[in-house]
């Protein structure tokens, strides 16, 4: 099996997660603390795809994926991908707003949700050029 890589996607899912709760506080105007909660989740779920993402070799042989699209590491990078804006949107679409005014259905901006879906599929790369950059035991080496 690949190495499993852990301490990087630490970092990672704090910024992307923070990066989708600023983006969602802007794009539905949130108020009091939900904005908050919503953002604790983000981090969570970010930081589960990116798991998927970093370590997707890994991924394949401990779920024993066999099917012929899925079990490709690029095209499992992008579903994961696709799974995740579909649910960003949905949450953001069961969100309320203050004073129980239901925000908007699905008011996270496509662009948002683009950004954050990229910055996941493509974490294995662009850390490849950060590795190099942090100490030695968030590197994964």
């Amino acid at each position: 099996m690949a190495d499993l890589l852990i301490y990087p996607i630490i970092p990672l899912a704090i910024i992307i997660g923070l990066y989708e709760l600023f983006a969602i506080h802007a794009d539905m105007s949130f108020r009091g603390s939900h904005w908050f909660g919503h953002g604790l989740s983000s981090i969570v779920v970010v930081a589960v795809a990116l798991f998927i993402t970093m370590n997707t070799e890994y991924f394949i042989a401990a779920v024993n994926l066999t099917t012929p699209y899925i079990s490709n590491p690029i095209m499992l990078r992008i579903l994961v991908g696709i799974v995740l804006n579909f649910k960003i949107h949905a949450q953001s679409s069961l969100a309320r707003g203050g004073g129980g005014i239901a925000a908007r259905g699905l008011a996270e901006h496509w662009s948002h949700t683009i950004i954050i879906s990229t910055l996941v599929i493509t974490a294995p790369y662009y850390w490849l050029l950060l590795a190099p950059l942090v100490p030695a035991w968030l590197s994964g080496g």
